[in-house]
C-alpha cells in the first residue's frame, strides 16, 4: 500500500513537472545563472575583503568545533522560521501580476547565496576539501529546498500567466486558491528541509569538523 502511494506520489510530480517544463527550464536557468554569479563574484572580490571572508569562515569552523552541545531547538525554529518566511514572500508576490520580477529575483538570489558559499568553501579549504565540506553542509537540505523553492516560483508564474491571459474573476480565484494550496504543500517540504538541516546535516557536519 505504501509502496503504491509513493508511486503514485511520484507520478504527480512527474506529471507536474512535464506539464510546466518550459516554466521549470526558465526558472532552473534563473537559478543556474545566480550560481554563476556568486561564483563570479568571489573570484573578482578584493585582496582585503578576501581575507575578511577567510577570518569569518575560519571563525565559523573553529566555533563548531568547540561547541559541545548544540541548541537544536532553536536552530530549528530559525531555520524554519526563514523559511516559512520565503514560502510567504514567493507565494504574496506570486498572486500579484508586478510581483513576478520579485519571485524571480529570488530565485536569482538563492542561486547567487548558494553559488557564493561553494565558491568560499572551495577558496578557503581548496578543491577536494571545500567540495566535501560544501556536500556535509549544504547536499541534504537542499535535496528538497531547491525544488519546493523552483516549484514555488513556478507556481506563481503560472497564476501570473492564467491572470493575463484569462480576465474571468471565477477563473482567476480557482487559480489563486490552486496556487494557495500548492504554496502551503512546498512550505511543508521546506519545514522538513529545516528539520533535515538541523538534525542530519549539522550532525554530519560537526561528526566530520575536526577533520578540516
Amino acid at each position: 500500500m505504501k509502496r503504491d502511494k509513493r508511486i503514485k506520489l511520484l507520478e504527480i510530480i512527474r506529471e507536474h513537472v512535464v506539464n510546466n517544463k518550459k516554466e521549470y527550464i526558465l526558472v532552473f536557468l534563473l537559478f543556474i545563472i545566480g550560481i554563476f554569479l556568486g561564483v563570479l563574484f568571489i573570484n573578482h572580490i578584493q585582496e582585503a575583503q578576501k581575507t575578511e571572508i577567510t577570518n569569518y569562515f575560519n571563525t565559523f569552523i573553529n566555533k563548531l568545533k568547540n561547541i559541545e552541545k548544540l541548541n537544536y531547538i532553536e536552530l530549528l525554529k530559525n531555520s524554519i522560521g526563514q523559511n516559512i518566511l520565503l514560502a510567504i514572500v514567493l507565494w504574496f508576490f506570486g498572486t500579484t501580476v508586478i510581483g513576478i520580477p520579485v519571485v524571480f529575483g529570488l530565485v536569482l538570489y538563492r542561486g547567487f547565496c548558494l553559488g557564493y558559499t561553494i565558491a568560499v568553501c572551495i577558496t578557503i579549504m581548496g578543491l577536494p576539501q571545500g567540495i566535501i565540506f560544501v556536500l556535509l553542509l549544504l547536499f541534504l537540505q537542499n535535496i528538497l529546498l531547491i525544488p519546493a523553492i523552483l516549484a514555488l516560483a513556478v507556481s506563481g508564474f503560472k497564476l501570473y500567466k492564467s491572470i493575463v491571459k484569462d480576465r474571468n474573476k471565477e477563473n482567476v480565484k480557482v487559480e489563486i486558491v490552486r496556487h494557495t494550496i500548492f504554496s502551503f504543500i512546498m512550505l511543508l517540504v521546506l519545514v522538513v528541509s529545516s528539520v533535515i538541516e538541523i538534525f542530519l546535516s549539522t550532525n554530519i557536519l560537526k561528526g566530520f569538523i575536526k577533520y578540516f
